[in-house]
């Protein structure tokens, strides 16, 4: 899921990959989350410029899909346009921004009890989607705007005039507290009228509300720390107490449907895998002692093991997993990352390979196939990882390390004017208009004139030039 490096970007050139990278860890990328297009269940810090880790692991996105598809589909939202994004950050938190788009913290993934929890936080997130709270945030948000942009000038301003960065940062810390001031006023008004529709929306869904009121009760838990020492959710909403009492008081006797096997069973997996990838070996013994032989404890102390180097004992215990279930596609998945960022090429390439055909419609997965192929330097496997990342991509097209990916496999097959759409394509994704642009016009020069991907690189040049 997670890793602490990431390969070097291959951008094609005119001779082929300007780079060689590392095998490609492609679940974790760095992105700019806008810290002024959110409406939420917490408004977390505003600071500009600070920068968030988007994870990419496709078990947990599936777990997390299979438990929201239903509470998007009870809103009247088409579920397949909702985005659900998991952000490296070990505080309690969780947002919506930039329209459908719904933004979970790993802290919050691994302190709830239930994956009712995790349904209770989607529906409300879900609620100040469906209420409109985005585009009514957007108009409150002018004001809020114009004061993060003059503090953020004030203390660039204060820092390279002789103040120090210590001047510049108090003036921007006081404009980030002015700001969230004028943001929370706004937001608490809405809070209400997310959780009464969050809470008609379990029900629809079939689930039980329940773990919507467990979930207020455990943040409410916090509101007696002090302000340093809360996490968001508390320091941006409080009252919890209150508000999971009104909740209780409407839900009455409301159950819900038993939760999918999928999901019972994927939710403490989902919780090992994030903590065996972000916390110290010390810390996952503790959680999941040797004595215990579950699969979410096997899962955590493989990854913990392969995190400090210790290959063997990572593999013993992903063995003892599969044994179990030899058609796991998640752990041959991950058995797959351990040996492939281990160097163990082409034993990877069998088990993405086994993890690709088992769940043809997961992208990451035929995305790390891919990786694995290219990284033999074997130039035969090369058209396989072509066919890969195109399926893949067919399923999501966003995806940027893809296009990289891509682009790297072409120009290793000698296409240089593929290789370079590709990166066209993946500069245009990063919003990098110069160097799409360049690519495109590169790709041009190489492509068949008329041809469709000779129309695509045209597209990409237009928009370059107007974007």
């Amino acid at each position: 899921m997670v890793s602490t490096r990431l390969g070097e970007t291959p951008v094609s050139g005119e001779n082929g990959p300007a780079g060689r990278e590392t095998p490609l860890l492609h679940r974790l990328r760095k992105t700019f989350v806008a810290p002024l297009l959110i409406a939420s269940l917490i408004v977390p810090n505003v600071a500009f410029g600070a920068e968030q880790s988007l994870i990419r692991d496709a078990e947990i996105e599936h777990i997390s899909r299979t438990l929201a598809t239903p509470i998007f589909a009870a809103a009247g939202l088409d579920p397949a346009a909702v985005e659900i994004h998991l952000v490296a950050d070990d505080r309690i938190n969780a947002f919506v921004a930039g329209g459908q788009r719904v933004f979970l913290n790993t802290g919050l993934l691994l302190a709830v009890r239930d994956p009712l929890e995790i349904a209770g936080v989607i529906a409300h997130e879900t609620g100040h989607i469906s209420g409109g709270h985005l585009a009514r945030t957007q108009q409150a948000l002018q004001a809020a705007t114009t004061q993060s942009i003059l503090a953020f000038l004030l203390g660039a301003a204060a820092m390279v005039g002789g103040g120090g960065a210590d001047a510049g940062a108090a003036v921007m810390l006081g404009g980030r507290e002015m700001t969230e001031r004028t943001l929370l006023r706004y937001t608490r008004s809405q809070e209400s009228a997310a959780d009464q529709a969050a809470l008609t929306l379990l029900v629809k869904a079939g689930y039980s509300p329940r773990g919507l009121i467990s979930f207020m009760e455990l943040m409410g838990q916090q509101e007696g720390l002090l302000e340093a020492r809360q996490d968001p959710y508390v320091r941006s909403h409080p009252m919890f107490p209150d508000r999971a009492s009104a909740l209780r008081e409407r839900a009455g006797t409301a159950e819900g449907r038993p939760l999918p096997a999928e999901i019972v069973n994927g939710f403490p997996r989902m919780q090992a895998k994030i903590l065996g990838f972000t916390q110290p070996l010390g810390a996952v013994l503790r959680k999941y002692p040797l004595t215990d032989t579950s699969v979410p404890a096997r899962y955590a102390r493989a990854i913990a093991s392969h995190r400090l180097g210790r290959l063997d004992e990572a593999l013993r215990e992903m063995d003892a997993v599969i044994a179990l279930d030899d058609k796991d596609v998640y752990a041959l998945e991950l058995r797959g990352q351990i040996l492939l960022e281990h160097g163990r090429v082409i034993d990877a390439v069998d088990l993405y390979g086994r993890a690709t055909a088992l769940a043809p419609s997961q992208p990451l997965i035929r995305i790390g196939y891919a990786t694995a192929l290219i990284a033999t330097n074997d130039a035969a496997r090369v058209p396989a990882a072509i066919d890969a990342l195109r399926t893949a991509l067919d399923q999501e097209r966003s995806n940027g390390d893809a296009w990289r990916l891509l682009a790297e496999a072409f120009a290793r097959a000698g296409d240089i004017g593929q290789a370079s759409l590709a990166s066209a394509e993946q500069h245009m994704l990063a919003g990098n208009a110069k160097e799409a642009q360049r690519f495109a016009e590169q790709a041009l020069r190489r492509l068949d004139s008329g041809s469709p991907a000779w129309l695509r690189a045209q597209d990409i040049k237009r928009s370059a030039e107007n974007g």
